[in-house]
């Protein structure tokens, strides 16, 4: 078990890696045999992320981070991999949307393009990088990875429009990763380092004629961030790409934008944060003001969907919204509420996106647009029957299916008694803390745009549901298997976990938010990494 806590931080990169690695040399003839390798490798790193989740989860400050230096080098030289609560529980967060999207793949996507699987590992192997990460160039090395396994899961199954929108996805993502580059070159210029505990330490002392060119640097790297995140107006590729995608790739890049947000809360409170000097708070009325913005920006869509993939697509973009304006705020009691919208909205997209694909097997071609025109002009009152019964006979399978869109819809919107209510309330708590009228005024535009955009979201959800469920043009019931409907459960049952374990998961969630809001020990954690010691008694450098 020591050996296990000494090498934990490493592993959940080294486990689908070599998974990965062994997949693709695989012959995609033995389809069986490389899907259950990545399922166990999955149900592995489910396992590592749970024990690293519990090592750093302890109120013990000593047990908040854990580090590994690659090469056995002192910090800040080595290559640091860092654990806390937040990149514990994102890594937790990406392997459980690894598994729901395989095991839903194994019904036919899998065999729809090759190495599904492999890429499937590759991206789970990048997100477990990027989480675990202590320096900006190899946090850049992570993203490239899982980039590039989502290329080929954006264009996995083929088809006109889902190979349009990936190479739009493409070129956009190879755009922000130019700018990364750029960030992070200006940003080593002026420091002088890329360990992310290091410049914390260093950027309070940078000379004020460099501190103009190191905030630059740190602007070109949030562009970046925000067009990953999707912030409007940087956000026009998203709902397009996802909406595409194949089920069980839309699913896991629920998590893909995430990605971006996690990457600014972290480097925000650890850069620029209270300890920052004259670059304290570099950003945030920024992120504030993108954040709502991006929110109005999806609520429109959200409206103006007339599909269920694109209105996914919106949702996401309202969900990045909110955790941004949260970030920009700069709020503790915020920030805990915004990490557990963080993990309702993720699990929700997730389950929403696998959902749709189900649903709509059942609708033919062209019944959106059949819907819209009679929900306009109405049917033709001389051949309705005003003695029949209003609605469908729904078979069982039609039954499963609106129960769990009405779960989803439940979830986005925000309503009582789901997981979203509980995550919007501890937020809006947050924003209100204190007396009213002490609040100013931006606080009180997000309050309005996130109850909105909640408003927005039942609406929506509404009309597609009346449309699917309840006045459906076609009757034929879809024919889904349970290998198919399982994920969609248990995305959903985790989402119900969240609402009963409510307290102990948002006291979880404020000592997250306290441990960001004063990242000293992480900082010191990293800079005085242990060394493996060799038999001579002494560290190997």
């Amino acid at each position: 078990m020591d050996l296990l806590l000494k090498n934990i931080v490493i592993l959940p990169i080294l486990l689908p890696l070599a998974t990965g690695a062994l997949l693709f040399l695989l012959d995609d003839r033995l389809r069986t045999a490389k899907s259950v390798i990545s399922l166990l490798s999955n149900l592995g790193l489910i396992a590592l992320a749970i024990v690293l989740l519990a090592s750093v989860g302890a109120d013990a400050p000593a047990d908040l981070t854990r580090t590994y230096a690659l090469g056995n080098w002192p910090a800040p030289f080595a290559i640091v991999l860092a654990a806390d609560r937040l990149s514990a529980l994102m890594l937790l967060l990406g392997a459980i949307l690894g598994l729901c999207a395989q095991v839903y793949a194994l019904a036919r996507w899998s065999a729809a393009g090759p190495a599904f699987f492999g890429l499937v590992q590759f991206l789970l192997m990048g997100l477990a990088g990027a989480f675990l990460t202590g320096d900006l160039f190899n946090l850049f090395v992570f993203f490239e990875v899982l980039l590039a396994a989502s290329y080929g899961l954006a264009l996995h199954g083929s088809g006109g429009p889902r190979v349009r929108a990936g190479l739009h996805y493409i070129a956009i993502n190879l755009a922000a990763s130019m700018l990364f580059l750029i960030g992070v070159s200006l940003v080593y210029g002026m420091t002088g380092t890329l360990n992310m505990a290091d410049l914390a330490a260093r950027i309070p002392s940078v000379a004020a004629e460099n501190r103009n060119l190191l905030e630059a640097g740190l602007g070109v790297l949030g562009i970046a961030f925000l067009i990953k995140a999707g912030a409007w107006p940087l956000c026009f590729w998203l709902p397009t790409t996802y909406a595409a995608a194949s089920a069980p790739a839309a699913a896991l890049f629920a998590i893909m934008s995430k990605v971006g947000i996690y990457v600014i809360l972290r480097l925000s409170l650890l850069l620029v944060g209270d300890g920052a000097g004259a670059s304290s708070g570099f950003g945030s009325a920024l992120l504030l003001y993108m954040g709502m913005a991006t929110i109005a920006f999806g609520t429109i869509g959200v409206l103006a969907s007339q599909g269920m993939a694109r209105l996914a697509g919106y949702s996401v973009l309202v969900s990045s919204g909110t955790l941004l304006a949260a970030v920009g705020l700069g709020l503790t009691q915020v920030t805990s509420g915004a990490l557990f919208y963080l993990v309702s909205s993720t699990l929700t997209a997730a389950a929403f996106f696998l959902l749709i694909e189900l649903v709509e097997r059942a609708r033919v071609a062209g019944a959106d647009i059949l819907a819209v025109t009679t929900e306009a002009y109405g049917e033709d009152d001389e051949e309705t029957d005003h003695e029949e019964e209003v609605g469908l006979a729904i078979p069982g399978v039609m039954a499963i299916l609106g129960i769990s869109f009405g779960a989803v819809a439940l979830l986005l919107s925000g309503l009582p008694p789901l997981s979203g209510f509980v995550a919007k309330f501890a937020m809006l708590q947050g924003m209100l803390a204190g007396r009213i009228e002490d609040v100013p005024g931006p606080v009180w535009v997000l309050l309005t745009l996130v109850i909105v955009s909640g408003f927005a979201a039942l609406i929506g959800m509404t009309r597609l549901g009346i449309s699917t469920f309840w006045t459906s043009l076609e009757g034929a019931a879809p024919r889904v298997r349970v290998i198919e409907l399982a994920p969609v459960a248990v995305l959903l049952a985790l989402c119900v976990a969240l609402t009963v374990w409510g307290g102990p998961v948002m006291r979880y969630m404020d000592l997250t938010a306290q441990a960001l809001e004063q990242p000293h020990q992480y900082i010191s954690s990293v800079l005085s990494t242990p060394l493996v010691e060799v038999p001579g008694g002494e560290a190997a450098h």
